[in-house]
């Protein structure tokens, strides 16, 4: 029982800091809205921002191939067993030629593509130069890998390029990984900047558009293709949990890469492939979003406004692109904003350390192009009159 009260006193700790997480009560989704605890709310915390997953049309047109096709619904091993389904044949090959690249390889989850590529090319002898807001995941695969790692301050190429001509001769290979939309700030990484870098240094570009892929881009494959760098950068990686509204992730590069991490790399060799049927459904989507370009430039209208507005008024609001944060600062007035805003029919969840850094709590709005703007106008003045 020792290692009980143990945990129960680091429970206790987590409720006196206001950072103790409880699992919500989520029912059905309805277009705009979404079922709490058995209210409807106004979903502002959802990072399908393409509103895919409530397209009834696509849905249905999926549900009929399911019963056409019979897709199935395990895989039951892994790609290099019984797995490899002719879906992530077709998957790939469609992610090669969107992206122009020769190689593409589809993962579980994001998590498994960041904790998994890193350590699988990287190791002692090499460095990871790590933006100090990366996500969890690059930080844990950062870890695992065994390689020196330095994380330079965020955005900072001034300081990226100091650590370059700091590291030249001292590495095997030098890694740079960033984020192209940062999931907490909303702010963008300059990719045309670090490919500059990385070519005059000589160093491996890894950049996660998680947050950026279906979003940016005309056929929405990200930051990279809208600053015109996806040749330049060594590795992309994109989800399919966020905008493109399935499960998964996947990278592109070239051909020698991907042989590579198919042979070492750990998440993708001991993990059960996908089901069919969701391969089935990323496929469709994927292609789907590629003509949404119209619904794209909404979104980055509405939340311009939004953060336009909200900044009026006095609020410390970062970033450039459909995540807008709103920073509250102490944990217990996120809560409390956050309470306010579900009384008003929002919602707007609290974002706390350690996903963001101390003293540097929010409410995080993550919008979605089947929004209009007067679902959202009133926001500013509903956050001012919860934090007067």
């Amino acid at each position: 029982m020792a290692f009980h009260a143990f945990i129960s006193d680091r429970l206790d700790a987590l409720r006196r800091d206001n950072r103790l997480r409880t699992l919500p009560d989520i029912g059905e989704r309805s277009g705009k809205y979404i079922y709490v605890a058995g209210e409807s709310r106004l979903n502002l915390s959802s990072n399908d921002y393409l509103g895919l997953g409530e397209d009834r049309f696509l849905r249905d047109a999926y549900s009929k191939a399911c019963r056409e096709g019979g897709y199935a619904m395990t895989s039951s091993s892994s790609r290099l067993l019984t797995g490899n389904h002719h879906w992530y044949e077709q998957l790939e090959r469609e992610l090669e030629r969107l992206y122009g690249r020769e190689a593409a390889l589809v993962f579980n989850s994001g998590y498994h593509a960041n904790v998994g590529i890193l350590p699988a090319l990287a190791g002692r002898g090499d460095l990871i130069l790590s933006d100090r807001l990366n996500h969890a995941s690059i930080i844990d695969g950062t870890g695992i890998s065994g390689a020196a790692h330095l994380r330079y301050r965020h955005n900072d190429t001034s300081h990226i390029e100091e650590l370059l001509a700091g590291a030249h001769g001292r590495y095997r290979h030098v890694f740079i990984v960033t984020e192209s939309v940062f999931s907490m700030d909303g702010d963008l990484a300059d990719l045309r900047k670090l490919v500059d870098l990385k070519k005059r240094y000589g160093a491996v570009l890894i950049v996660d558009e998680a947050h950026g892929a279906g979003v940016f881009g005309q056929r929405g494959l990200g930051l990279c293709e809208a600053t015109g760098t996806v040749s330049g950068i060594d590795i992309i990686i994109g989800t399919f949990g966020k905008a493109f509204a399935s499960t998964g992730a996947y990278a592109v590069m070239d051909a020698v890469l991907r042989d590579y991490l198919v042979n070492t790399m750990r998440p993708f060799i001991f993990t059960t492939a996908l089901p069919p049927a969701i391969l089935a459904w990323s496929l469709m989507t994927l292609r789907k979003q590629t003509d949404m370009q119209g619904e794209r430039i909404h979104l980055q209208r509405i939340a311009a406004m939004l953060r336009g507005r909200l900044a009026d008024a006095g609020f410390e609001v970062p970033g450039e692109s459909h995540i807008v944060p709103v920073i509250t600062g102490s944990n217990e007035s996120a809560l409390n904003l956050a309470e306010k805003l579900r009384c008003a029919g929002v919602l707007g969840m609290a974002v706390r350390p350690p996903t963001v850094p101390e003293n540097r709590a929010r409410i995080r709005f993550s919008l979605r192009a089947n929004l209009q703007w007067d679902d959202v106008e009133y926001i500013p003045d509903l956050i001012k009159a919860g934090t007067a």
